[in-house]
């Protein structure tokens, strides 16, 4: 078994992108989220929920996505960008 999301428990194959490590979850984020910062969070209990076994930490990329979409920030169109719209209209 290996616990990277290779394998699951019964031997059987998995998706390669069902778990990510940590430097797996940095890299997804570009950088802007260090492993240490994950390591704080985790620490803390904000952020991206886990999976714990052993000393592995594990996230979910489903759960990662569900993150992504409770920390999205809906912005709107300036008035005036609404007004040029509604002129050309």
């Amino acid at each position: 078994m290996i616990i990277n999301g290779r394998f699951s428990a019964d031997g059987g194959r998995m998706s390669d992108s069902t778990f990510l490590t940590p430097e797996e979850v940095a890299e997804r984020y570009r950088g802007s989220v260090s492993v240490g910062t994950l390591r704080n969070w985790r620490a803390m209990k904000i952020g991206p929920s886990f999976v714990k076994i052993g000393k592995a930490v594990l996230y979910r990329v489903d759960e990662l996505e569900a993150w992504d979409d409770r920390n999205r920030v809906q912005c709107r169109a300036s008035k005036r960008i609404e007004q040029d719209a509604v002129d050309r209209a």
